[in-house]
């Protein structure tokens, strides 16, 4: 049986340059689909193109405006190859209109010279940690198994904290082995750091994700079903924006992906 992620991501060629696809039930959020599982499906389907070249390099994607439930088309256009990278422009369309824009880098993986100037967060291994259940009654939070370390977002109105960083053990419900697309989706697993902040759920929503990849599809394939560790803080809120960056490591202590976004969001009211 194929997992729910892979329906979830699943692409059709519609026409050259040119997929179709279409929300899935299982990652509905507030608004439209869960945005890590619309960009994982931008990263599948540029993986199947034809003429894909290279590994995942780099990923932006704008959300214009919700997805609604239903079917979807992805307008990708290659913009440059070069001998070690390629760049690709997409959108994303329903009934003609533009709801998300984006970018992506495939690169050559290439033996050089490496280092890591980050450090994981020294935490419990996650058979530690006992499982969180959703605290937010949205059906992409069941899709994923979440151990919490620091930084668990409110249940109910309460005191603000004063810091926004959250890190927490994650993998696929049920596990799943690890790849680009569902590494995509998994940075985009941090719920706002408004509501950390504030101690409350007001309304709040990605503008743009970035997603930046670090590890070769050997690196992902010695992760397999096991946990991630996720750990993301904000940096600046006000006038209704704040910035938001991100890390995901193995448990081994390899940094797979780092990740930015900028979110908006109002008042608790």
């Amino acid at each position: 049986m194929s997992h729910t992620f892979d329906e979830a991501i699943a692409v059709e060629i519609a026409r050259p340059d040119a997929f179709a696809s279409q929300t899935h039930p299982a990652y509905a959020n507030m608004v439209g689909p869960f945005g890590g599982v619309t960009a994982g499906a931008v990263v599948q389907a540029l993986r199947q193109h034809a003429r894909s070249q290279g590994e995942p390099a780099a990923l932006t994607v704008n959300y214009v405006a919700p997805i609604a439930d239903g079917p979807w088309q992805l307008v990708v256009e290659e913009v440059r190859t070069n001998r070690s990278n390629q760049h690709w422009l997409f959108r994303i369309l329903q009934d003609e209109q533009v709801v998300t824009t984006g970018s992506m880098v495939l690169a050559t993986v290439r033996d050089t010279w490496g280092a890591t100037e980050l450090a994981p967060p020294s935490v419990a291994a996650p058979e530690e940690i006992p499982a969180a259940e959703p605290i937010i009654p949205l059906a992409w939070l069941s899709r994923y198994q979440m151990r919490f370390v620091a930084g668990v977002p409110p249940v109910k109105p309460g005191p603000g904290a004063a810091d926004s960083t959250t890190t927490l053990w994650i993998r696929d419900n049920p596990p799943r082995p690890l790849d680009f697309a569902s590494l995509t989706a998994m940075a985009d697993c941090f719920f706002p750091r408004v509501f950390l902040r504030t101690g409350a759920l007001a309304p709040a929503g990605t503008i743009s994700l970035s997603v930046y990849f670090h590890a070769t599809t050997d690196e992902l394939a010695a992760v397999g079903e096991d946990y991630l560790l996720a750990t993301a803080r904000g940096g600046r809120f006000g006038h209704g924006l704040f910035d938001q960056s991100g890390e995901l490591w193995s448990r081994s202590g390899t940094l797979l992906a780092t990740t930015t976004q900028l979110v908006y969001y109002k008042d608790p009211a």
